[in-house]
């Protein structure tokens, strides 16, 4: 990647509906080549698709959960099937550590939460933070 490939990547994350001229005027070239650019990105993997930001609480979700899963003894394979298959978990990182797998969740109320925990916490140890504030946003690694 080049200077003007990292360029492309920082405007596209920061509005990934940018139009091409625009994003050709920004990076200083014509929008074919700019075209190509982006076709060359998607193609190695760079970009691998254009997403949408979200406000939950918009959407009837107004709490955060970040939770530490660590399953008992025999119990990794179900509890990971458990996480899948919950909706209310919308991302989740199996990590090395005390714990498993650290899963955020964006839920309607404190009550769903322990909905959700009773039936994890059957087969797993957990550790619950609701989150108050996100001072870094989604952002990028140095490019």
């Amino acid at each position: 990647m080049d200077n003007v490939d990292r360029q492309i990547v920082k405007i596209l994350h920061l509005d990934a509906k940018t139009p091409l001229k625009l994003l050709a005027q920004a990076v200083g070239l014509s929008s074919p080549s700019t075209s190509e650019r982006l076709k060359r990105l998607e193609e190695r993997g760079v970009i691998g698709g254009y997403t949408l930001r979200v406000d939950h609480g918009q959407l009837g979700y107004p709490l955060r959960a970040v939770v530490r899963i660590n399953p008992m003894p025999g119990k990794l394979n179900l509890v990971q099937q458990m996480i899948v298959d919950t909706a209310e978990i919308v991302e989740c990182d199996k990590v090395t550590g005390d714990d498993c797998f650290v899963c955020k969740l964006y839920l309607k109320s404190i009550e769903q939460l322990d909905l959700i925990l009773d039936r994890i916490s059957e087969h797993a140890r957990t550790n619950t933070s609701i989150v108050k504030a996100s001072p870094v946003k989604r952002r990028l690694p140095p490019l």
